[in-house]
C-alpha cells in the first residue's frame, strides 16, 4: 500500500511539473525566438568539449609513439581556437539567457501583481507583508530564473554528454561500456531527492517571509521602537527568526546536498575502473596511448559536471516548486468579485438602505447584528459608540471592503452586490483616519482622485481642502515630493491632501472614518472646515470621535456591541436620560471643561 501511495505521489508531482511547464508557455511565447536561440547555442557550446577531447588523440600518439610534432603541431592552436569560440558563444548564450529570463520574470510578476490587486481587504489582513512579497515576487524570480537556466543547462549538458560518449566509444567501446554503466548507476540516488526535499520547502518559504516582515516592521515602526527602547526586543525577535531560518536552510541542505558527494564517489569509481582497465588495454596493445589520453579527457569532462548534478537537481526541484507556488497564487480567486450580469451603478441615487445586516469576521463571532438603517440622498448619518462596537465595520460594508454575512445593503432597491465593483467604488469617496499617501508628489497624490483633472480643478480642490496656503510655502509647490507614505507631511497636511483627492473624485457618497480624531485642536479645526466643504451635496456617513463635530448631522446612530442602540438628531438624543449618546456627550463635555480649567 505504501509503495502504491509513493507511486501515486510521484505521478502527481510529474503531472504537476508537466502542467506548470505548459502554463509557462504564454510567458515564453513573446520571446520564443530568443529563447530558442539560447537553447540552440547551447548545442555547440556543449559539443565543443568533445572536439577538444578528440583532438588530443592524434597529438598524443604523434608525440609518444612517433616522437615528432611536425605532423600535429597545429592541434594546440586548434584547441585554443575552439576554446575561444566556445567562450564567445558562452557569453552570448548567457546574455540571451539573462535577457529572456528577465522578460519572462517581468511578465509573470506583472500578472502576479495584477492578481494581488484583485484581492479583498480580508486577504491582506490575514497575511503578513513578508509572505505577500515572497508569494507574489520572490517566487517568480526563482521560478523563471530556474526554468531558463535549467533548460539551458540541460540542453548544454545533454549535448556535452552525447558528444563525449561518442568520443568514448570511438576510442574504446570496451572502456565506454564500463564507464557509462557507472554513469547510469550514479543517477539512481536522484530518485530520492525530490521526495525528501518537498516537505521542507514550504516551511523555508514561510520563514523567509517572516524575515522580510521583521525588516518592514522595523522600517514602519521605527519611532515606536526608538521611543519605547525596543531595540533589544526587536533584535531578539529577529535573531529568533534568523535561527529558525538557519535551521531550515541546514535541513534543506541535508535533504539536497548529500547527492553531490555520493555521485562524486560513484563517478570516481568509474574513473578508477577506466584507469585500471585502460592500462590493461594499452599493455595488451588493444589501445594506443593517444586513444587512452583522449578517452580519459572525455571521461573527466563528462564526469566533472555530473559530480555537481545533485546541487543542480536540487535547484531544479526548487524551481518547480516556485513555479507551482506562483500558479497557485494566480489560480486563487478573490472572495469579493462582480456577480454574473452585474450592472453599472447610476451616478445619482435617492436612498441607501441596510436591511437586517449582520456581519462577522470569524465564524460564530458576530460583529454587527441585524442592522436596519435608511439614509436618503443628501443626508448626513453620524455613527458614534464605544470603541470596538462595529462602527468602522458598518461603513466598510458599503464599498464592499467586506461583504455582509447576512441581510443586504441596497441603493434605490438594488443590492450593491449586483453593481460592478468598479462603478460602486467610483461612486464612493473614503477619507480614513490615517490616509495612505503614495511615494511621489502632492499633485500626483491629489490627482489619484481623477487622473484627467485639469489644473483648474486641482487648484479648486486644494483651495476647498485648505491646502493652498501650505502649498505656497513650498519651493516646488504641488510638485514637492512627500516621501514614502507622505512621511514629510504632518498629520493634518496628509488629511488635507486626502480630502483634496476626494474633492477631485467628486463621488456622490462620502465616508468619513474618524478623519479628525488623530489631530491636534488647531489641525482639527482646519481639517473640519475642509470636510464641511467636501460634504456639500453628498450623502455622508461619518464616524466621529468628537461629538461636537456632528451636531448638525441629519441623523445620529449609536452602535454598541454590533447593534444600533439609539437613533435620532443631536437634540433628540440629548433628551434621553441615561441614554448612551448623552453619556458619551456629557463625558466629552466634562473633559473639555476640565481641560479649559487647567
Amino acid at each position: 500500500m505504501e509503495k502504491l501511495s509513493a507511486a501515486v505521489k510521484r505521478q502527481v508531482l510529474e503531472n504537476m511539473f508537466v502542467k506548470n511547464y505548459k502554463r509557462m508557455w504564454p510567458y515564453v511565447k513573446p520571446v520564443w525566438f530568443r529563447a530558442l536561440l539560447t537553447l540552440l547555442l547551447a548545442i555547440p557550446v556543449g559539443s565543443m568539449d568533445a572536439i577538444i577531447a578528440w583532438a588530443i588523440k592524434p597529438y598524443t600518439d604523434a608525440v609518444m609513439i612517433e616522437q615528432t610534432m611536425t605532423t600535429s603541431w597545429y592541434i594546440p592552436v586548434v584547441i585554443v581556437a575552439f576554446t575561444a569560440v566556445q567562450g564567445g558563444l558562452t557569453y552570448i548564450l548567457n546574455y540571451l539567457n539573462t535577457w529572456v529570463g528577465g522578460k519572462i520574470t517581468n511578465a509573470l510578476k506583472a500578472d502576479l501583481f495584477k492578481k494581488l490587486l484583485t484581492f479583498e481587504t480580508e486577504f491582506f489582513t490575514s497575511k503578513n507583508s513578508g509572505e505577500i512579497l515572497v508569494k507574489f515576487s520572490t517566487n517568480a524570480d526563482s521560478a523563471c530564473a530556474g526554468l531558463l537556466s535549467n533548460l539551458k543547462t540541460f540542453v548544454q549538458r545533454f549535448f556535452t554528454s552525447v558528444s563525449l560518449i561518442v568520443v568514448l566509444f570511438l576510442n574504446s567501446w570496451q572502456l565506454a561500456l564500463v564507464t557509462t554503466a557507472v554513469l547510469l548507476f550514479a543517477f539512481l540516488p536522484m530518485a530520492q531527492l525530490r521526495r525528501r526535499v518537498s516537505p521542507v520547502l514550504n516551511d523555508a518559504m514561510m520563514i523567509s517571509s517572516s524575515l522580510t516582515t521583521k525588516y518592514n516592521e522595523t522600517y514602519s515602526g521605527n519611532r515606536t521602537i526608538i521611543s519605547y527602547n525596543l531595540e533589544k526586543y526587536q533584535e531578539n525577535r529577529y535573531i529568533d527568526v534568523l535561527n529558525k531560518h538557519f535551521n531550515l536552510q541546514m535541513k534543506v541542505f541535508q535533504h539536497t546536498r548529500w547527492l553531490s558527494p555520493v555521485m562524486h564517489v560513484i563517478l570516481s569509481v568509474g574513473i578508477a575502473l577506466a584507469l585500471w582497465f585502460g592500462s590493461h588495454l594499452i599493455l595488451t596493445h588493444q589501445l594506443t596511448p593517444g586513444e587512452f589520453v583522449s578517452f580519459l579527457t572525455a571521461l573527466i569532462l563528462l564526469y566533472t559536471p555530473m559530480k555537481g548534478i545533485g546541487n543542480t537537481y536540487g535547484s531544479v526541484i526548487m524551481s518547480f516548486w516556485a513555479i507551482d507556488a506562483c500558479f497557485k497564487m494566480l489560480d486563487m480567486q478573490p472572495k469579493i468579485v462582480d456577480r454574473p450580469g452585474a450592472i453599472e451603478m447610476p451616478k445619482t441615487h435617492k436612498q441607501i438602505t441596510f436591511n437586517d445586516v449582520s456581519f462577522n469576521y470569524l465564524a460564530d463571532v458576530p460583529v454587527l447584528k441585524n442592522i436596519n438603517l435608511t439614509v436618503n440622498h443628501g443626508e448626513t448619518l453620524a455613527i458614534v459608540g464605544n470603541s470596538g462596537g462595529g462602527k468602522t465595520t458598518l461603513v466598510n460594508l458599503l464599498p464592499r471592503f467586506y461583504d455582509v454575512t447576512s441581510g443586504s445593503i441596497t441603493i434605490d432597491g438594488t443590492d450593491i452586490r449586483n453593481f460592478t465593483l468598479k462603478s460602486l467604488r467610483q461612486n464612493i469617496a473614503v477619507v480614513f483616519q490615517d490616509n495612505f499617501l503614495f511615494e511621489g508628489t502632492i499633485r500626483e497624490n491629489i490627482m489619484l482622485g481623477n487622473e484627467n483633472a485639469s489644473d483648474e480643478q486641482v487648484q479648486r480642490a486644494i483651495k476647498l481642502a485648505y491646502l493652498d496656503e501650505f502649498v505656497k510655502t513650498l519651493r516646488h509647490g504641488l510638485d514637492t515630493h512627500i516621501g514614502e507614505r507622505g512621511v514629510t507631511l504632518s498629520g493634518g497636511q496628509r488629511q488635507r491632501v486626502a480630502i483634496a483627492r476626494a474633492f477631485l473624485k467628486n463621488a456622490p457618497i462620502l465616508v468619513l472614518d474618524e478623519a479628525t480624531s488623530a489631530l491636534d485642536n488647531k489641525s482639527e479645526a482646519i481639517v473640519q472646515k475642509a470636510i464641511e466643504n467636501l460634504m456639500q451635496d453628498k450623502t455622508v456617513f461619518v464616524i466621529a470621535h468628537r461629538l461636537s463635530t456632528i451636531r448638525n448631522a441629519t441623523k445620529i446612530i449609536v452602535v454598541n456591541d454590533g447593534r444600533i442602540v439609539e437613533s435620532g438628531t443631536h437634540e433628540d438624543l440629548l433628551k434621553l436620560e441615561c441614554g448612551a449618546y448623552k453619556m458619551l456627550y456629557d463625558m466629552q463635555f466634562k473633559n473639555t471643561e476640565e481641560e479649559k480649567t487647567e
